[in-house]
Formats: structure tokens, C-alpha cells, sequence
């Protein structure tokens, strides 16, 4: 009988390994994200990106992006849409999820290194803010 081998997930991310992968991020967003998708903030009288942010939820680190109303009943109050999000599997290794409109999360790759991950958000227009 042939035992079938099984990927573990940890639950348990080191604070260590969480600030170096929050630090790539964070230059990751302030380098690539926000140069490209949200170099201006244009304000509009509808919900209008101000900013591109991560947070972690556990081991899952969401990329966010943070609205602004421009609407005259809530004009000026802010909330935030996530975009894409790194599933943490051990040291090194990502699934990168895509926010679909239903507010489902969908894997879109699997067991990447960051840096690839990374890559796999700026080179699929599927992951990118809107």
C-alpha cells in the first residue's frame, strides 16, 4: 500500500520571517504599486484611490487598496479594497490569491518563492489594482 504525501501548511510564521517579508512588500509597494497604478491621487465625486497598502490577516499578507468617497452623503470617509494576497506556506513559499468581485478569494499560482510572487503580481494584469 502506497502512503500518500501530503503539503503541510504551518501555522507558524516566525516574527522574524513577517518583518523581512512585510519590509520586500512594503518596497514593493512604494517602488513598483504606487509609481505605476496611484502616482496622483485625482479626486473624483465617486470612490477614488488615495493609497496602495499591505496588512497581515495570520499568515496571509493582503495588498490593499484604500478608497476615498467623493460622494455628498459620506464625502471624505475612507475604506479598503484588497486586490491580491500571499498565502505564507513555509519559509519562502507563497500562493498568490486573486480578490474576485464576490469578495472569494481564488488561487491563481502556487508554492512560489516571494520574489516570484511578486513578479506574478506586476507581470499579470489579473492581480493589479484597479
Amino acid at each position: 500500500m502506497e502512503l500518500e504525501t501530503f503539503q503541510m501548511r504551518s501555522s507558524t510564521l516566525s516574527a522574524r520571517e513577517k518583518a523581512a517579508i512585510t519590509a520586500t512588500c512594503q518596497e514593493f509597494i512604494d517602488t513598483v504599486l504606487k509609481p505605476r497604478f496611484l502616482p496622483i491621487v485625482t479626486p473624483t465625486p465617486f470612490n477614488y484611490p488615495v493609497d496602495i497598502q499591505g496588512k497581515w490577516h495570520g499568515s496571509k499578507y493582503r495588498f490593499l487598496q484604500r478608497y476615498r468617497s467623493g460622494f455628498d452623503d459620506n464625502r471624505g470617509e475612507e475604506f479598503d479594497a484588497p486586490f491580491v494576497r500571499l498565502d505564507w506556506i513555509r519559509t519562502d513559499r507563497f500562493d498568490v490569491q486573486w480578490h474576485r468581485h464576490t469578495g472569494q478569494w481564488f488561487r491563481v499560482y502556487q508554492n512560489l518563492s516571494l520574489k516570484a510572487a511578486l513578479d506574478a503580481i506586476i507581470n499579470n494584469g489579473i492581480l493589479h489594482p484597479l
